[in-house]
């Protein structure tokens, strides 16, 4: 009786499916959406959204044109407009638009993503590790990652339809691997982005707020052979938008959850990674903005760091805060009892496992942090020192047996960073840099063994400008001939950036196999024999943490109610001109006061729904059940930066660019008519 009922309080406090869910294609709650709704999301449907879809370096897009034509968000191509600026000109200011394909140009580091099917390969990981010790079970499961991955990259470039990127993803903290399989779009060009201030309208004060008036897209175009890719899946753009109150969907790649993770594992981030972070980036982000106030050039090349940064902390902030919330905690522990009332697992209880591993995490946490994450030497030269020093080690043993970031796999994305040759700001290096080097030596100590090592005969200040002034590592030829040369090549370089990533290899090695062997192992051990259990319980009815891969959310056009107010789930373009300053971040470019009297101040601009987003989405295409975009996805509002630890139906929005005023835009502003043409705007 006890059994029955347990396995009644977990079947109660199961998920609501309506409007929550990170849901994979493979297990979308159709039949959910058809009951709520009455709306059939067929297989036909669900095939069309996912060829249509993209995962972008570090955001979402899709396809809407047959030529290639992909739409996003502005700050997913900061990076982008970025390499393509000078100190003189920047287009993250000034806006980008390409006066026809001829003069589309190319975003170097950028790539396109199309997930093209995925395969279960479970059974074949859980093979690889049965009967095996912690740590061996963790050399053998990422032995056996990679080998996947390899084959059937090598098999796919034998096939007619080309070579595919392969990444084996684990699901449900190791309940489940599957094999995705991507087609892949390595040259990627800028079309059009607008300028940043009307882009980043609102700015940081605005950022995860609502009413929302930014207008954060983007276009770019897909390339093959030097040509405008052929992409027959893609989605049309409904200009007209969405209507309050309907069922919308969200396709995308939300980056990352902590939904499933264990109690233990979030007071690690509560009393560890978030804290420490912020005190870091709040005193880099002063920085930042000194930096900018110098002259107006500075400002310029400071605007997406600081961006990124200032972001940075308003999340983690959020983050913190909710990880104090101890009803949240209380409700985590009573989940978890439940969980384990309900498994009889046999042994060691996992939740203690990992709890004892998130202890020995916390003593080795400030120097992996500082050594292996590169905290303590925060310099774009120095990532790349490492990253030729390490890959031409690497490269030289047997697939199998190299990290995982180095396999042949991962070889072609490394060479395509390494080899382009983007902008890089001496003083901003020195800036950061030499931040880093402070904090380190502050955080480990003057008597570190490392700290020693790299700080016993100068100062921060001197070495980080002794570094930045003599390396060549600013060249990508010079990094292209050291990476393609292999170990002897680096071992005969004198550059100061290759010697202080040979000195603190060893060092940083040695903790990462320490945190390997110590963390790593048996949290990976305990997570799966915890899925099991989940899994017996629930089934799939709980979806998986995000991973940066596709998933699939349906909710509808809606607001909410703040401190008993309503938010209405639409903005207007005219409120932005009663909002405007005249100074940055409230302030609207030349070119749109210049045309104001011709605009239709009624056009909707954004629109907020109960959709389940989190970081990732930007990009993602907002779909209505024709299948048709109705909104861009840009951010959420406050409530929903807890969405990485719980849904909160009542109060969680995503926040939606409305396609309207991208064609009010289009066409009033800047007079693309062509483009809005291919868009198959009227």
């Amino acid at each position: 009786m006890r059994i029955c009922l347990v396995m009644l309080v977990i079947a109660a406090s199961l998920p609501a499916l309506a409007d929550e869910g990170l849901w994979t294609f493979d297990d979308f709650p159709a039949s959910a959406v058809k009951k709520t709704y009455g709306v059939d999301v067929t297989p036909a449907w669900l095939d069309k959204m996912r060829l249509s879809t993209i995962r972008m370096t570090n955001c979402t897009a899709s396809f809407v044109s047959p030529e290639g034509l992909i739409l996003t968000n502005h700050h997913c191509v900061e990076s982008c407009l970025s390499e393509l600026s000078t100190k003189e000109k920047s287009f993250v200011e000034l806006g980008f638009a390409a006066a026809d394909r001829a003069h589309e140009e190319r975003c170097l580091t950028q790539l396109a993503d199309v997930l093209i099917g995925t395969e279960n390969v479970t059974e074949a990981v859980m093979k690889a590790v049965a009967g095996l010790e912690e740590m061996a079970a963790n050399t053998a499961r990422k032995k056996e990652l990679t080998a996947l991955e390899t084959n059937c990259e090598q098999a796919s470039a034998k096939s007619k339809s080309g070579k595919l990127k392969c990444q084996v993803v684990t699901l449900y903290q190791g309940g489940q691997y599957f094999l995705y399989k991507y087609k892949r779009y390595d040259d990627v060009r800028m079309v059009f982005a607008p300028e940043g201030e009307i882009a980043a309208f609102g700015g940081d004060p605005d950022n995860f707020q609502f009413p929302r008036w930014s207008l954060d897209f983007a276009i770019l175009r897909a390339y093959e052979k030097g040509i405008p890719a052929k992409t027959p899946h893609y989605l049309q753009i409904n200009f007209a938008g969405p209507t309050a109150g309907e069922l919308v969907f969200v396709a995308g790649n939300p980056g990352s959850t902590s939904r499933l993770r264990t109690k233990a594992q979030l007071e690690f981030d509560r009393d560890l990674p978030l804290p420490t972070l912020l005190l870091r980036a709040s005193e880099l982000r002063g920085r930042y903005i000194q930096f900018g106030e110098t002259n107006p050039v500075d400002a310029q090349i400071i605007v997406t760091p600081l961006n990124s940064i200032e972001n940075g902390i308003k999340v983690r902030r959020k983050l913190l805060d909710a990880l104090h919330d101890d009803a949240f905690m209380t409700r985590k522990l009573d989940e978890e009892n439940q969980l384990r009332a309900s498994a009889h697992l046999s042994g060691v209880d996992p939740w203690h496992e990992i709890e004892a591993a998130t202890a020995r995490e916390r003593e080795i946490y400030l120097p992996y942090t500082f050594l292996e994450n590169g905290a303590g030497i925060n310099s774009a030269l120095f990532r790349d020192a490492r990253v030729i020093l390490r890959g031409t080690e690497e490269r030289a043993k047997p697939n199998s047996e190299r990290l995982r970031e180095y396999t042949d796999a991962a070889i072609p994305r490394i060479e395509q960073q390494l080899f382009a040759q983007v902008p890089v700001y001496p003083e901003l290096e020195v800036l950061t840099l030499s931040l880093s080097l402070e904090r380190m030596r502050e955080w480990l100590g003057p008597d570190d063994p490392v700290v020693r090592k790299l700080l016993a005969k100068e100062s921060p200040d001197a070495l980080a400008t002794r570094l930045v002034a003599e390396t060549k590592l600013d060249d990508a030829a010079v990094r292209k001939r050291l990476w393609q040369g292999g170990k002897a090549a680096v071992a005969e370089s004198h550059d100061p950036m290759m010697e202080i990533a040979r000195t603190i290899d060893g060092d940083s090695r040695a903790i990462r196999k320490k945190y390997e062997d110590e963390v790593e192992a048996p949290i990976a051990s305990a997570s799966a024999r915890i899925a099991t259990a989940r899994f017996k319980a629930y089934g799939t009815n709980v979806y998986p943490d995000a991973t940066f891969t596709l998933r699939l959310n349906y909710g509808t056009v809606q607001g909410w109610v703040e401190n008993g107010v309503p938010i209405d789930p639409f903005t207007h373009l005219g409120r932005a001109f009663e909002r405007a300053t005249g100074s940055v971040p409230f302030k609207i470019p030349d070119r749109w006061l210049k045309v104001k009297e011709q605009l239709d101040m009624s056009t909707p601009f954004c629109l907020s729904t109960n959709n389940d987003i989190i970081g990732g989405n930007s990009g993602s295409p907002l779909i209505d059940a024709e299948g048709k975009i109705v909104g861009l996805m840009f951010d959420g509002n406050i409530h929903s930066i807890a969405g990485d630890y719980w849904f909160d139906k009542t109060k969680n929005r995503a926040i939606a660019l409305d396609p309207a005023v991208i064609r009010e835009a289009l066409k009033k502003v800047y007079g693309a008519d062509s483009l809005l043409a291919e868009l198959g705007a009227t």
